[in-house]
């Protein structure tokens, strides 16, 4: 017999951020300084609460509304939220002057650079990128 839990994966992991050109991203011209996230994976508490809080707000428009449909501007919004939940931090990245969750859902809301999101939730979907030992970038 063998303790499952030996597979178990970390509840966090750190994505190297790439630019629409598939470039990793730094803040320096040196590129000592990589733009990074570190984020809550699947098998964390937090990805467990960004989940549900997500099935919540699905369920509130549902009672509301009596309708699932809803508009691209919706849709992203409730994308920015779930990655703001699992994003625990960003490292060398500014947005105006914000921090914390504010600088996280402002990234992620930004069409502009629509490609950070999508990456993110990319990885996140991903269980390999929170295997121990795993160094994704």
């Amino acid at each position: 017999m063998s303790d499952v839990r030996k597979y178990a994966v970390d509840p966090g992991a750190r994505l190297h951020l790439r630019d629409a050109n598939d470039e990793l991203m730094f803040a320096d011209d040196a590129k000592l300084k990589p733009i990074a996230v570190n984020l809550h994976g699947p098998g964390s508490k937090q990805y467990a609460k960004a989940q549900a809080a997500q099935q919540n707000r699905m369920i509130d428009k549902l009672k509301r509304k009596g309708k699932t449909e809803q508009t691209a501007e919706q849709k992203a919004a409730e994308v920015a939220d779930f990655l703001t939940d699992c994003t625990a931090s960003f490292e060398n990245m500014e947005y105006d002057e914000l921090q914390g969750d504010a600088l996280a859902h402002a990234v992620y809301s930004d069409l502009s650079i629509g490609f950070v999101a999508e990456q993110v939730n990319k990885f996140l979907g991903d269980w390999s990128n929170f295997t121990k030992g795993s160094t994704k970038t």
